[in-house]
């Protein structure tokens, strides 16, 4: 990572947004206002009285001028892109994340600058519409854990709207669920309440049904059944953890980091935010050097998914940006 940072790209804002251009577009331009790829119909605008990396579409109906950063997170930012770039490198380095307090010193921004750039990046990180998890002879791993405080008391629609509660006592924890196909990726999510329903119908939209699924003894997959090919769970009450090749150790694992990191880094986030962290410890472990993805890699990676997720900011009459 030390000789990543004396990249070019860190320091020239040209030799930046070259790199973007290159990651982004792959050497094809595409016009973010109409999506017109043909080379012929899209100039480079040159000159003092336009901006590096300007283009104009040249389409009859379009004839919008446009840079590498239209339609992205990095659109209408004021932070160079060579710190940009310096942020997405080290945030996708990072294990266990780092500290908008820690960017902030690094990059020599603001730290307002620094909390919202980060979540820009985040939203970049975030997926969807992916194809189902698995297949036939794969294992997928589910469980759930509880992070921090729910902002609002949650309550159970099996139990019509009576509080959630867990031996007589109310429940407000912050509940996610994480799918892991063995030796591949992961899926998280963020339910307001972890009971069968919400459990069953993420299996059911995430999982392929030829898989095979490892849980523990938990009553919450006891619906999962008929949506997968086999559900085998190990009784962790028992102190059993592994049972020939049944264990949920991978999930585990990587609540294990998203926990460590959560509470040894970003210590705190608000519930509407957690969503986004989610998908940053999803990013990077789907992104991990076990899968043959290097740091540069998955930079390039990010850099991909920064179109068409852009984050728009209000001045808040509260302290707290929202989004």
């Amino acid at each position: 990572m030390t000789d990543l940072l004396k990249n070019p790209i860190f320091q020239d804002e040209t030799k930046a947004r070259d790199w973007l251009e290159a990651c982004v577009w792959a050497g094809v331009r595409v016009c973010p206002h109409c999506g017109n790829a043909d080379q012929k119909k899209i100039t480079q605008l040159h000159g003092e009285a336009h901006r590096a990396g300007l283009y104009q579409c040249n389409e009859p109906e379009c004839r919008e001028q446009f840079t590498v950063t239209v339609g992205t997170v990095f659109e209408r930012s004021k932070i160079p892109l060579t710190k940009w770039l310096a942020a997405l490198f080290l945030m996708t380095a990072s294990k266990k994340g780092i500290s908008a307090h820690q960017m902030h010193r690094m990059l020599g921004i603001s730290y307002k600058s620094a909390w919202f750039l980060m979540h820009r990046l985040r939203e970049a990180m975030r997926t969807g519409g992916l194809e189902p998890m698995g297949g036939e002879g794969k294992v997928i791993e589910a469980d759930e854990a509880y992070f921090g405080k729910a902002d609002t008391l949650h309550v159970s629609p099996q139990r019509k709207g009576r509080a959630y509660t867990k031996r007589g006592k109310f429940k407000n924890n912050r509940p996610i669920v994480s799918l892991v196909e063995r030796g591949g990726s992961v899926r998280s999510f963020h339910v307001a309440v972890a009971d069968q329903v919400a459990v069953t119908k993420i299996v059911r939209d995430n999982v392929a049904r030829e898989s095979r699924l490892h849980t523990d003894e938990s009553k919450l997959y006891y619906r999962v059944v008929s949506h997968v090919a086999a559900h085998e769970s190990v009784n962790h009450s028992g102190r059993e953890y592994v049972r020939g090749d049944v264990t949920t150790n991978t999930v585990e694992s990587y609540f294990s980091l998203f926990k460590r990191g959560m509470r040894g880094t970003y210590q705190h986030c608000s519930e509407k935010h957690l969503h986004r962290y989610l998908a940053e410890f999803d990013f990077r472990y789907n992104n991990r050097i076990a899968l043959g993805v290097a740091d540069t890699e998955r930079a390039e990676n990010l850099a991909k998914g920064i179109v068409g997720k852009r984050l728009t900011y209000r001045r808040p009459h509260s302290k707290e940006i929202p989004f």
